[in-house]
C-alpha cells in the first residue's frame, strides 16, 4: 500500500528499518527507566552484605531483626533474642541498621 501510494505521489518509500525504531526506542526507554536502576540496586545490596562484620544490626527479609554473632562466605548467624540464634543465608538479609536504632517506640 505504501509502495503503491509512494508510486502516485512520485516519492520514494522510507527504508524498511525506519519501522523499527520505535520498537528500538521502546527498549532504549526501558532500559535505562527500568533495568539498569535496578541492576544498580542490586550491586549496591550486593556490596553492603559483602561488608557485614560480627555484631552489626541487620533486618532479615522476613522482617527478622537480630545482631550476627558469626559470619561465613554464604550465611550469617544472627541472634533474634538472647541465646536464640538462626543461620541466614546472607543474600536475604534486607538492611543493615544504624547503630543506635533511633528513639524507642513507646516513647
Amino acid at each position: 500500500m505504501l509502495d503503491f501510494l509512494a508510486a502516485a505521489s512520485g516519492q520514494a518509500a522510507p527504508p524498511g528499518w525506519v519501522q523499527f525504531l520505535p520498537i528500538v526506542g521502546m527498549i532504549l526507554i526501558f532500559w535505562f527507566l527500568l533495568f539498569r536502576p535496578q541492576m544498580k540496586r542490586h550491586k549496591e545490596h550486593q556490596t553492603k552484605i559483602a561488608g557485614i562484620k560480627k555484631n552489626d544490626k541487620v533486618v532479615t527479609a522476613g522482617g527478622i531483626i537480630g545482631k550476627v554473632t558469626k559470619v561465613d562466605d554464604d550465611y550469617a548467624e544472627v541472634e533474634i533474642a538472647q541465646g536464640t540464634r538462626i543461620k541466614v543465608v546472607k543474600s536475604t538479609i534486607g538492611d543493615i541498621l544504624p547503630p543506635g536504632g533511633g528513639k524507642p517506640a513507646n516513647d
